[in-house]
């Protein structure tokens, strides 16, 4: 969550009046996800539109920054320090076989019963046919990177855009 600016808190650098409009766009959802009700939905389901949301948010200024170069790096290091996006996300993003990593909780093998990593890192074609995988920390259905990776799961570039929706009705 984003610090809360006042009168004493540095001012945003420039180019960030550009991005404002979708960052709080971000927060809102990211307030509708916590306020959402979760009677019927098992308790680690209960978290998962808030991670969905914490990687797009995460992903949109990693791509406004790496990819399109669009914002400075003045900017860039502004939105980490007021908690915009992930910085260790975004880094891990940076190396070769972790572009498409979903969150850190599915990397970290001490969270896993048998100290490997989460079952969506398993590329697809390792996996039994027709079978569907769903990590039990944030959703995902797959988020491996290289040879048989397939989908990125339902936290695809297009989301992290702005321009799709991945709220469940």
């Amino acid at each position: 969550m984003p610090k809360i600016r006042s009168s004493r808190t540095k001012r945003a650098p420039e180019g960030f009046d550009e991005i404002e409009a979708t960052l709080l766009e971000f927060q809102q959802k990211m307030k509708d996800a916590e306020n959402d009700p979760h009677e019927g939905k098992r308790k680690v389901e209960a978290l998962w539109p808030i991670f969905r949301l914490h990687h797009q948010r995460s992903r949109y200024v990693y791509e406004l920054f790496y990819k399109r170069e669009a914002i400075s790096k003045e900017l860039y290091e502004y939105l980490l320090k007021q908690g915009y996006a992930d910085g260790n996300l975004i880094a891990k993003w940076k190396k070769s076989g972790y572009e498409k990593v979903c969150c850190l909780r599915c990397i970290q093998p001490k969270d896993t019963n048998f100290g490997t990593t989460c079952v969506c890192r398993v590329p697809r074609d390792k996996l039994e046919e027709g079978k569907v995988i769903e990590c039990i920390h944030c959703g995902c259905r797959g988020c491996s990177s290289g040879s048989g990776a397939g989908v990125a799961g339902s936290k695809g570039a297009v989301a992290a855009a702005g321009g799709g929706s991945s709220s469940k009705a």
